[in-house]
């Protein structure tokens, strides 16, 4: 069984990484006419993904509840890589919340911007804060989701890190609802062997603006964990 689930994880990279060079020169052709096609042709890489997933790794996604559309802060739960290529294929062209590092990575971290990535620099203080707050309310403005990974890393499964101290920042400044969703992907996803089975995301009970901060970080950190408890 290993050596079998072995030779489908090695055809899952080879056929994944080998058709991602195709999106990344697509986004990087289509970048000079701005985040539109760039939006459409990392739209098609996630949902690539999730096609390589069902059909060489023997992984399925399954949504409980309804996510939203606009409007709202998605706060996710981040145990594998899964969830974060996955976000465009689950989220409707989400504006995320990312390690600044990432941004600094030259060509990736320009066509990152473009795609609508805000950088988030942890150690800056308020003036990070701020410029973090401007790119949301300008993502806002143009009815882009937004979407936050509140622990900063990846948690294994069975685990609970804690929430970031700028997730309550954004929680008060932005003054929106927060929908929480929890995610399963790391026993299956996170490993370099993958294993067959089916990813789970559960949204949880929306969280609305203006609570004081433990009970938003408190009730975020409960629904963002009911998979991992379960």
């Amino acid at each position: 069984m290993i050596a079998i689930r072995l030779v489908r994880s090695a055809v899952f990279y080879a056929m994944f990484y080998s058709g991602s060079v195709f999106f990344v020169l697509s986004a990087m052709f289509v970048a000079y006419w701005g985040s539109g096609p760039l939006l459409s042709v990392c739209d098609g890489w996630s949902r690539y993904h999730r096609l390589c997933a069902r059909l060489l790794l023997g992984i399925r996604v399954r949504v409980e509840g309804e996510l939203p559309s606009h409007g709202v802060l998605v706060a996710l739960r981040h145990e594998s890589y899964f969830e974060a290529i996955d976000l465009p294929a689950l989220l409707h062209r989400p504006a995320v919340f990312a390690k600044i590092e990432l941004l600094r990575i030259p060509l990736w971290g320009e066509l990152g911007e473009t795609y609508g990535l805000i950088g988030v620099e942890r150690d800056e203080g308020a003036s990070a804060l701020r410029a973090m707050l401007r790119a949301a309310r300008r993502y806002q403005n143009e009815g882009r989701l937004l979407a936050i990974f509140p622990e900063g890393t990846r948690t294994p499964h069975g685990s609970e890190g804690p929430i970031q101290s700028g997730f309550a920042g954004l929680y008060k400044l932005l003054d929106c609802p927060v929908v929480p969703v929890a995610v399963d992907s790391g026993p299956l996803y996170h490993r370099w062997i993958k294993y067959p089975g089916t990813v789970t995301y559960r949204v949880g009970p929306t969280i609305p603006p203006g609570l004081p901060r433990k009970e938003a970080e408190a009730r975020t950190m409960e629904a963002i964990n009911a998979l991992n408890r379960a």
